[in-house]
């Protein structure tokens, strides 16, 4: 099983921060965020990986490398130009082969356990080509984004948030002009008119690390209870 991590955006609602720093590459608890979704991935056995570049891309290169200091395997998508997720996704393909693959965003922070996800990308099919995960509205996406009936993705009823985290069949992306930007919800529009699209409700820890704010709030959780966990420990 592959997976690809988003990290070509420009971080636009993290500036400043972003302009000297790619966003995967800003810190929690003294992590680099996209390393948090590394270890996620490597803790459920999905060690090939593919991540799309743009801004900035050489800082995210130089930091993490082919991935073995971490255990897995790394290949970039370099775009000139940020394609959107489903133009990313569609750029990458070569790098992603035939089959079913998971994806994730780099600024995702959660304690969302990935195995399950392999088994639900195993089952995609071109008739059914995505699985998405959805979790609560948060305070800043109070209107969410779609609604789930029995593990079936609709845009009718009361929504949730999409998490940043799905599974897809390589068909989804097969109609994009190689080097187009799309949007991903674009692609998702007919196979949800039609019922073909899975989900699932995540009510495990997840934060979207959108803007500064955001960020330092995140950190400071973080590390306080990483301060409590040490003095817990502690003989």
């Amino acid at each position: 099983m592959k997976a690809m991590i988003l990290a070509a955006g420009r971080g636009e609602r993290m500036r400043p921060l972003t302009d000297t720093t790619p966003k995967p590459l800003l810190t929690i608890g003294g992590k680099y965020i996209i390393l948090l979704t590394i270890f996620k991935l490597q803790q459920a056995g999905i060690t090939d990986l593919v991540v799309n570049i743009s801004h900035l891309a050489e800082k995210i290169e130089a930091a993490l490398g082919d991935g073995a200091a971490h255990g897995v395997r790394i290949r970039y998508s370099f775009e000139r130009e940020a394609l959107e997720t489903a133009g990313g996704i569609a750029w990458a393909l070569p790098l992603l082969d035939a089959k079913p693959f998971i994806v994730v965003n780099s600024d995702v922070y959660s304690d969302y356990d990935f195995s399950g996800l392999c088994k639900r990308a195993q089952a995609l099919t071109v008739e059914r080509p995505a699985h998405l995960v959805l979790v609560d509205n948060p305070a800043h996406h109070p209107q969410g984004d779609f609604a789930l009936h029995e593990g079936v993705v609709s845009q009718t009823g009361a929504r949730l948030t999409f998490s940043g985290i799905g599974a897809y069949h390589p068909a989804l992306f097969a109609d994009i002009p190689h080097g187009a930007k799309a949007r991903l919800a674009a692609q998702l529009e007919g196979p949800i008119a039609a019922g073909c699209v899975t989900g699932e409700h995540f009510r495990g820890e997840w934060n979207d690390v959108g803007t500064p704010q955001r960020l330092a709030e995140l950190d400071a959780r973080v590390r306080a209870r990483e301060n409590r966990r040490i003095v817990t420990d502690a003989p």
